[in-house]
């Protein structure tokens, strides 16, 4: 079972393959925003990897980051990512302080759209 940890907020056993969307809300009980409702439309599902970041991404995932101009070092969408391996993370995106209503609509287990596979 791999390991999600999130900085100031714990370590984390996750079910191998979860969505780190959901590993996040249901597993480690944050905040953190997917206002898309985890179909790579939109970037509030940022996170930041402090260690473990995946060396492929979805064509979604990089599209998105390309046109929302998103070009940090270790920034990827939290919807895009299965939690495969262990890794760590820090939130940037989360409800507190955002205005918003609530985090986002139901985010269906298996990544949306399809996935095609590439590398970052």
């Amino acid at each position: 079972m791999p390991k999600l940890t999130v900085e100031n907020v714990g370590t984390f056993d996750v079910p191998a393959g979860k969505r780190l969307v959901q590993a996040l809300t249901q597993d480690a009980g944050t905040d953190q925003l997917h206002s898309c409702g985890g179909v790579s439309r939109c970037t509030t599902c940022r996170v930041e990897f402090i260690e473990g970041e995946p060396e492929k991404m979805t064509e979604a995932e990089k599209e998105t980051l390309r046109v929302r101009e998103v070009t940090e070092p270790g920034v990827r969408l939290s919807c895009q990512i299965a939690c495969d391996h262990d890794m760590s993370v820090r939130l940037i995106s989360r409800l507190e302080g955002s205005g918003r209503k609530d985090q986002g609509g139901a985010v269906a287990d298996e990544i949306q759209p399809a996935p095609q596979w590439t590398t970052k």
